[in-house]
């Protein structure tokens, strides 16, 4: 007997977040009308006529660690187009991931150079949107399985950098660090720079992380001393933590200075 296949999307797997942006406002009716018809289980959180309203408010929700999993997007509107826009969310910490809906077939190879998940043309028929959130679904679930789950002290953190797909033993990271619009991720042999937030990593890590600066997550492990290295410029303390086997110091905001220091004090 021919069993019919489960689809991707299923109760381990919360709802995609989406938001549509483009300027006609039938258009963006009937994605969100497709949308709720979907098989794949998704919420719209916002939609946008323009796209530099659109832009503001992505890198407004990727600072809070809050970018969302999907942006379905026009390719030709007024103002920044949509392959100009999707470039740019390329630089957030967290890109969404991409799906083109244009009427204009033409523009396809230019996006799957911008790595886009999909392309479809107008009139999007709902077969061809549930391949493409499909397809988004599994994206997300080999970047994050079970996002929002803490790691276990054995398991690997899953990490995108420039789009190549890593698993790295939890154990061996000695401190995340927020670069301009990247995160360093340092182990004891090598960095390298990742395309997740620091807010999502510190949901992911646990307690085997401390936040030690708004811009640093060091493993409790790895801090061998804690020290007032200087005065800061505003005429305080400023601390700094000491990370081993690398021997470097990460600064320590005034804030922090308490709970790391009883970090330090504890047992590991």
């Amino acid at each position: 007997m021919n069993v019919p296949p489960t689809p991707f999307a299923s109760v381990l797997h919360p709802p995609l977040s989406v938001v549509v942006i483009d300027d006609e406002p039938l258009a963006r009716l009937r994605i969100r009308s497709l949308l709720g018809q979907a098989a794949v289980p998704n919420v719209v959180l916002d939609e946008f006529g323009e796209s530099v309203t659109a832009l503001l408010h992505l890198q407004e929700l990727d600072r809070a660690g809050r970018s969302p999993d999907l942006v379905v997007l026009d390719i030709q509107m007024p103002g920044l187009d949509g392959m100009v826009l999707a470039a740019r969310l390329r630089d957030l910490q967290r890109p969404p991931a991409v799906v083109f809906v244009t009427a204009h077939a033409e523009h396809a190879l230019r996006a799957f150079d911008l790595a886009a998940a999909d392309y479809l043309t107008k009139p999007v028929r709902l077969e061809r949107l549930n391949a493409s959130l499909e397809r988004v679904q599994r994206l997300r679930a080999a970047l994050a399985p079970e996002r929002g789950a803490p790691l276990d002290d054995g398991e690997v953190l899953v990490v995108q950098e420039r789009g190549r797909i890593e698993r790295i033993p939890l154990a061996g990271i000695l401190y995340f660090r927020a670069e301009q619009k990247a995160v360093l991720l340092r182990t004891a042999d090598d960095s390298r720079t990742i395309d997740d937030s620091l807010t999502e990593l510190e949901g992911r890590v646990g307690a085997r992380f401390i936040r030690v600066h708004r811009n640093a997550l060091v493993s409790r492990q790895a801090m061998k001393a804690l020290e007032r290295r200087a005065d800061d410029p505003d005429g305080g303390e400023a601390w700094a933590v000491q990370v081993l086997p690398t021997m470097e110091w990460l600064a320590v905001s005034r804030r922090q200075v308490s709970a790391v220091r009883e970090a330090m004090a504890q047992p590991l």
